[in-house]
């Protein structure tokens, strides 16, 4: 880029930067912010109080000399500048009321780790906000103009902006449209604990609304009413097959009915036989996901003959509400793996793939859920209409192929450490440590 083109577009860049503060400056003083109005109606005062002075300033320095030709350009000087520098300091003040407390370090300190676009421009703070929260620490919300760097790339560059901002960089969505960026953070001293014990109290009141965990913005959870089916990886001893449980039995605790696929004998979830359905063989899975797709057909015939769109709906309707059907997997790898499978062996799967899918597909509107897990990296296992029908995705400890299989990106593998457990990243990138419960005292009474 030449010098003059440069020049050109650092002045566009200016002038693009002023008329965006004085639109948040708008913003701040009647949307936001109201009381920064007070600042504004000190300054109309005081220019009011000025306007009906100049005449009476005017007059006095006519009556002192009324023939002096300098005191008369003071009276025209007057008249002509008190308008412009009216209006000029009620542009800049407005502009000042937009500018976040800190934003031209913020400006630098982007700039200074290299996080800018192709013309070397950094994103500019638009505003920063306190959002509520039941945490202790508080969390800063700021909201930027991104100038042209994409979502994606403001998740790659993680590590650049926190180092720069000195902050946790929690979670960054997508703003008001394609060129505003929200980026939560709480303070760079803060740190998720390693472990956060469960307690009855957390089993959430919502329709069917499961607790993961806390995050650094709060509690993490996911409403199977709203994203129906669940993926979860993580590397052994990534504290995976815990989280499973976790939610396993808080459907359990709201009288859900739940089946598990369990490969490795059973032996993992031997406590659970009493409160739901173990399936250790493939002839018997086959028959029990057969049954559930049937039961997903009823519900439609049921569903239409009521003119319900959802079991919510027709549960508010009904005398007898209908029980969610939960269908978890501690290891789908070792479930629909087909190496070394007879023939008759490998169409069994071929069905049982066939009818996940119906699952996958359908299941939201009627009740029935997919809760798959997994440890193994492979993308095969998992057929396209299963996997790309699970909408909440959750990745612990990994390594970028598994992670990427998860979640498709390699976050898990590069925001947690090689040896944390109960350690999560959501598909949304937000990072959470899972509730470490006791599975003797979870379905204790009282």
């Amino acid at each position: 880029m030449k010098k003059e083109e440069k020049y050109t577009l650092e002045r566009k860049a200016e002038q693009k930067y002023l008329w965006l503060r004085f639109g948040n400056g708008l913003n701040e003083l009647f949307i936001h912010n109201r009381l920064k109005l007070i600042i504004l109606a000190i300054y109309l005062t005081t220019i009011a109080v000025l306007w009906l002075n100049k005449y009476k300033a005017i007059d006095i320095l006519a009556y002192i000399n009324p023939d002096d030709n300098f005191i008369m350009m003071i009276s025209q000087l007057i008249n002509i500048l008190l308008p412009s520098l009216s209006i000029i300091g009620l542009f800049y003040l407005i502009v000042w009321v937009g500018t976040p407390y800190g934003a031209m370090q913020i400006h630098e300190n982007l700039w200074r780790v290299g996080f800018v676009n192709h013309a070397g421009e950094t994103p500019i703070l638009i505003r920063k906000y306190k959002q509520k929260s039941k945490k202790k620490h508080s969390i800063i919300v700021m909201e930027f103009q991104s100038n042209g760097l994409p979502l994606p790339e403001w998740e790659k560059q993680q590590a650049k902006i926190e180092t720069a901002l000195n902050v946790n960089h929690v979670k960054v969505t997508q703003g008001s449209d394609k060129q505003k960026i929200l980026l939560y953070t709480v303070s760079g001293n803060i740190n998720l604990p390693e472990i956060i014990y469960w307690k009855k109290e957390y089993l959430s009141d919502k329709s069917f609304e499961l607790v993961l965990g806390e995050s650094l913005l709060g509690i993490e959870t996911v409403n199977l009413a709203k994203i129906p089916h669940i993926l979860l990886g993580g590397s052994t001893g990534s504290g995976k097959s815990v989280l499973l449980k976790l939610l396993i039995m808080q459907c359990i605790k709201k009288n859900a009915k739940v089946y598990i696929a369990d490969f490795k004998g059973g032996v993992d979830f031997a406590s659970w036989q009493n409160r739901c359905q173990i399936i250790t063989e493939e002839k018997r899975l086959l028959e029990v996901l057969t049954d559930i797709v049937d039961e997903l057909d009823n519900r439609k015939k049921i569903f239409y003959s009521t003119a319900c769109a959802d079991i919510n709906h027709y549960n508010e309707l009904a005398g007898i509400p209908i029980e969610r059907i939960i269908f978890a997997c501690d290891e789908v790898a070792e479930m629909l793996d087909k190496t070394g499978l007879s023939k008759e062996a490998k169409e069994i799967i071929t069905q049982i793939e066939g009818k996940l899918s119906v699952i996958a597909r359908q299941g939201r509107a009627f009740g029935i859920h997919l809760i798959l897990a997994t440890q193994r990296p492979d993308a095969n296992i998992l057929t396209g209409q299963i996997r790309n029908n699970i909408d909440f995705r959750v990745c612990g400890r990994a390594d970028n192929v598994l992670s990427q299989i998860i979640l498709d990106n390699t976050g898990a593998a590069d925001k947690i450490p090689k040896d944390a457990q109960g350690r999560f990243l959501t598909h949304e990138g937000t990072v959470f440590q899972g509730y470490l419960f006791d599975e003797n005292k979870a379905f204790e009474r009282g």
